[in-house]
C-alpha cells in the first residue's frame, strides 16, 4: 500500500474546514496528501462572475494544499449542480485510479447541503468502483478499495438538527494554528464573511467546532470522523495506527 491520502470534498475550503488538522498530522507521519474538489466554488461570491471566482478559488485551494505539501485537483463540476451520475462517478473513479490512495477522506453523507451529500456518495462509489474493469474509464483498475473516512458535517449535526457521533476523534491541538492558516488561504470566502458578519467568523466557527470535539475527549481541539465499514472496505482503523506516535486517536 502507498502512503497516499486523497481528500475529496464538494468545494474549496471544505477539507480545510473539516479535516485539515488530520491531514497535517498524516503529512508529519510521512504520508503524501492530495486535495480534490468536485467544483471550483463558482457560486461562492456576491461580487465576481462565475469565471472570476472559479479562478480565484482554485488558486486559493492550491495555496492551501501547499501548506500540507500537497497538490490540488478540481474535477470541474458546478456548485449546487453536483449530481450522482455516470460522469461524476467516472471522473472521481479515474482520479482514484490515477493517484492510488490508501486512505480517502470525504464529506459526511448527512449534512446541511446537498452538494456535500452528493460528493460523499460519489466518493464512496468511486472507492468501491476503482477496481471494476468494465467501467467507461481509460485508466487501468486500481485493485484496492481505500480506507474511507467521513468528516463531520457542519455544526456536527444532520439536516434535522440531530447530533452526529463521530466514532473516531483525532487530537489536532498541536496543529490547530496551521489548520487556521490553511483555511485563511481562502481569502475570497473569509473576506465575504468578514464584510457580512463584521467579525472573522470563518476562522472562529472552525475553532469552535474543533474545541467542541476536543472537549468530548478531554483535549483542546479535535476532528471527528466516521469510517465506512461496509462490505469489502478495510475494517481496521489505519488512522489510529498511523498517528499513534503523534497524537491521541480515540474511538468512541
Amino acid at each position: 500500500m502507498s502512503k497516499t491520502i486523497l481528500a475529496i470534498f464538494a468545494h474549496p475550503d471544505d477539507a480545510e474546514m473539516m479535516c485539515a488538522g488530520t491531514l497535517l498530522l498524516m503529512r508529519k507521519a510521512g504520508w503524501t496528501i492530495h486535495i480534490a474538489t468536485m467544483t471550483p466554488g463558482d457560486k461562492g461570491t456576491a461580487v465576481h462572475s462565475q469565471e472570476e471566482i472559479s479562478a480565484i478559488r482554485k488558486t486559493e485551494a492550491t495555496e492551501a494544499a501547499k501548506m500540507v505539501e500537497g497538490s490540488y485537483t478540481c474535477l470541474g463540476f458546478e456548485d449546487v449542480y453536483i449530481l450522482y451520475d455516470c460522469e461524476s462517478i467516472n471522473r472521481t473513479t479515474a482520479l482514484i485510479r490515477k493517484l492510488k490512495p490508501t486512505i480517502v477522506f470525504t464529506a459526511s453523507p448527512d449534512d446541511y447541503m446537498i452538494d456535500h451529500e452528493m460528493a460523499s456518495r460519489i466518493t464512496m462509489t468511486a472507492c468501491f468502483s476503482a477496481g471494476i474493469r468494465n467501467m467507461d474509464i481509460k485508466d487501468e483498475p486500481y485493485d484496492f478499495i481505500p480506507y474511507l473516512y467521513y468528516s463531520d458535517p457542519m455544526e456536527a449535526k444532520d439536516k434535522f438538527g440531530k447530533g452526529i457521533d463521530p466514532g473516531i476523534y483525532v487530537d489536532i491541538s498541536g496543529v490547530i494554528e496551521t489548520k487556521a492558516e490553511m483555511l485563511a488561504c481562502h481569502k475570497s470566502q473569509r473576506s465575504w464573511l468578514l464584510a457580512h458578519h463584521k467579525m472573522d467568523e470563518y476562522i472562529l466557527s472552525m475553532k469552535r467546532h474543533s474545541e467542541n470535539r476536543g472537549r468530548e475527549i478531554n483535549t483542546r481541539y479535535a476532528e471527528g470522523f466516521r469510517q465506512h465499514l461496509g462490505h469489502s472496505f478495510p475494517q481496521d482503523n489505519i488512522l489510529k495506527e498511523s498517528l499513534r506516535e503523534l497524537c491521541i486517536v480515540r474511538e468512541s
